[in-house]
């Protein structure tokens, strides 16, 4: 599915954050008809505070030391994405401690598609995106962040997508955006985004990117010791 040579094209997580404030990357578009945010900084801080409890450090090296065991990731995100700014350093801080060697991919070209599949025309990642597509009620959505897992010999043996089952998203974030009595459709918009920036500041949003470290490792558990995922 991925050789290392095309692993090896992508980008480490400092790299990464680096692009995140260059100019080429502020010049794409930006998310909500917005322009782009510098979240390079939010980034590196939301690495430096992601800790994992001892539970999951010895987890996740038990994972590694087994036949067969991950050691390498490809994440595929976008910064202006919530879930990538919540879960990106969570799997890099993971990968820290197990040793693992982690890559990061852009799905966009300088816009944001909303289709429901790639487009090598516009997207310089498209081979990569198309492996990794969620698949729900007959549709394929570019869902992100994406981190793939592979052994040593990229096989593959997971993928994780957009965010921890646990969170119900849709239902949240709806609740959340919902138009208020008295509000117009702008007023609405504009505050149901205040509202959900402040959000993200507060304790849920860590306590999902631990969830996702749980997921992830639980379901790497389950592959090595079952051979399979349901």
């Amino acid at each position: 599915m991925v050789t290392p040579e095309r692993f090896a094209k992508g980008l480490t997580f400092q790299q990464y954050a680096a692009f995140v404030g260059t100019p080429e990357n502020l010049a794409r578009e930006g998310s909500f008809n917005r322009p782009r945010t510098d979240y390079s900084g939010f980034l590196r801080k939301a690495y430096e505070s992601a800790h994992l409890p001892a539970p999951q450090q010895e987890a996740l090296k038990w994972l590694t030391a087994q036949p067969g065991g991950p050691a390498k990731v490809l994440v595929i995100a976008e910064e202006w994405s919530s879930d990538c700014r919540r879960d990106v350093p969570m799997l890099e801080r993971m990968a820290d401690v197990a040793g693992w060697e982690l890559r990061i991919f852009t799905r966009d070209g300088h816009r944001i598609t909303s289709a429901p599949a790639p487009d090598p025309s516009e997207q310089p990642n498209a081979d990569l995106v198309a492996q990794f597509l969620r698949k729900r009620d007959g549709q394929t959505f570019q869902s992100i962040p994406v981190a793939a897992f592979f052994t040593k010999r990229f096989e593959h043996l997971y993928t994780y997508l957009e965010f921890p089952a646990i969170y119900h998203k849709d239902r949240v974030v709806g609740a959340i955006r919902a138009p208020r009595p008295g509000e117009s459709k702008e007023q609405a918009l504009e505050r149901g985004l205040r509202d959900f920036f402040a959000f993200q500041e507060t304790p849920f949003f860590r306590m999902w990117a631990g969830a996702a470290a749980d997921e992830v490792i639980s379901m790497l558990h389950e592959r090595l010791r079952v051979g399979s995922l349901a």
